[in-house]
């Protein structure tokens, strides 16, 4: 399936110079889904995964599927205040200010293998916090999985040497 031909190109969006890349009419399409999970499943099907973690939000979206399609847990990492209990917490930067992710900390047996999945990496910074908070919950970083990369921004140099496989790239 070609998702590339179903992504919705949404130009001055958030502000003026930003082109959008917006999935849900991928998530919409009949078959989208299906295909996002089908590839990352196929990706990494070596890697023998434990856990699949979802950043927030869309995050959960494409990677409940996939952590039901290796037949392991998902993990929901959250932004503050919204994780009930006991949690990790790493702060990271962006362009204007910095923001904060949480993970329970009871979320991931040691030594579980972690396969993080979100829509989009662009400067790489959601992702490497993410890892991070992976390795304080005491696990191990598999890989990384991303509907959308943005290449221009080159997000990977912010990753970790482990496997990381973006379905399309622009």
């Amino acid at each position: 399936m070609d998702l590339k031909a179903i992504i919705r190109d949404i130009p001055d969006f958030p502000k003026p110079g930003i082109m959008f890349r917006d999935i849900t009419p991928v998530l919409a399409h009949p078959q989208g889904l299906q295909a996002i999970t089908k590839g990352f499943a196929e990706a990494f099907a070596d890697r023998s995964i434990d856990y699949v973690i979802g950043i927030e939000s869309r995050g959960f979206i494409i990677g409940a599927p996939v952590a039901q399609k290796f037949g392991c847990g998902f993990i929901p990492v959250r932004k503050p205040g919204k994780l009930p209990a006991a949690v990790h917490q790493v702060e990271y930067a962006l362009e204007y200010g910095t923001d904060c992710l949480e993970i329970h900390q009871d979320a991931i047996a040691p030594g579980g293998k972690v396969l993080i999945i979100d829509d989009v990496i662009a400067t790489g910074g959601t992702a490497a916090a993410t890892g991070k908070l992976v390795e304080l919950a005491g696990g191990s970083l598999a890989g990384y999985g991303f509907m959308v990369e943005l290449l221009a921004l080159e997000g990977r140099r912010s990753l970790p040497d482990v496997p990381i496989v973006s379905l399309v790239s622009y």
